[in-house]
């Protein structure tokens, strides 16, 4: 099974009776780009913990009909993990979510840092918090994850600090490895990512604890990924 539909409408009731239809975009990509056919297994989810798997019985008119042979509604995990991604030039920022996506990510935030040379202002901000949700929505589909992560509003610094839990800072320069941080029975932990510039003296100030990953200096693409790695393999995820 390569792949995940998403359908939000899904229900468990309808997967309990043991049929699912799909209509609207996701059906038509599933028909036309992906030529799924009859006889074919696919796993459909609503991406807020519920997954059906089943053989495909119809795509008549545009729409999929499952015979479904598997329900499973899974939990979210504690402590969700979060990332605070700096906003980046390119599309190094974008990269950073599809890869922590993948990683099990419960969350991303847009960070506007002092230092990002991409710059979220006005009607930009919308636009690119949309491309940051189609993002996470796609790599959820191809990783086959039961949750699609959120999308928060963009944030400063000042407001990274005061949220919920425990927010770790990425910093080369800091004397504490993340391998090291006691995570107690945090909720949630927040991972914090600069910019390729770095994180400024004043946001260091503000956001607290810092910690490092190991001797070499990561790309802002790939530090937060990496991050998460570790802290999967620490929570017994993996």
């Amino acid at each position: 099974m390569a792949s995940l539909y998403l359908h939000p409408g899904l229900r468990e009731a309808d997967a309990a009776a043991g049929r699912v239809r799909i209509a609207g975009d996701e059906a038509r990509h599933a028909i036309t780009v992906a030529r799924v056919r009859t006889g074919e297994q696919l796993a459909v989810g609503d991406g807020a913990g519920l997954i059906v798997e089943g053989r495909v019985t119809s795509t008549a008119d545009g729409v999929l009909e499952l015979e479904v042979d598997v329900v499973r509604r899974e939990e979210r995990p504690t402590p969700q993990l979060w990332l605070a991604q700096a906003l980046a030039k390119g599309d190094r920022d974008e990269l950073a979510i599809q890869a922590a996506t993948e990683l099990g990510v419960s969350g991303v935030i847009p960070w506007q840092a002092e230092r990002s040379v991409s710059r979220w202002d006005g009607q930009k901000a919308a636009k690119g918090r949309e491309r940051w949700r189609s993002i996470v929505r796609e790599a959820s589909k191809q990783s086959i994850r039961a949750f699609v992560p959120e999308v928060a509003e963009p944030m400063a610094a000042a407001q990274l600090a005061v949220l919920p839990g425990l927010v770790l800072v990425l910093q080369p320069t800091a004397l504490t490895r993340l391998s090291d941080v006691v995570l107690d029975d945090h909720e949630r932990i927040t991972l914090v990512v600069g910019p390729e510039g770095g994180v400024s003296p004043r946001e260091l100030d503000l956001l607290g604890t810092q910690v490092r990953l190991g001797a070499e200096v990561l790309r802002t693409s790939t530090a937060g990924p990496a991050a998460l790695a570790v802290l999967n393999a620490r929570l017994g995820r993996w």
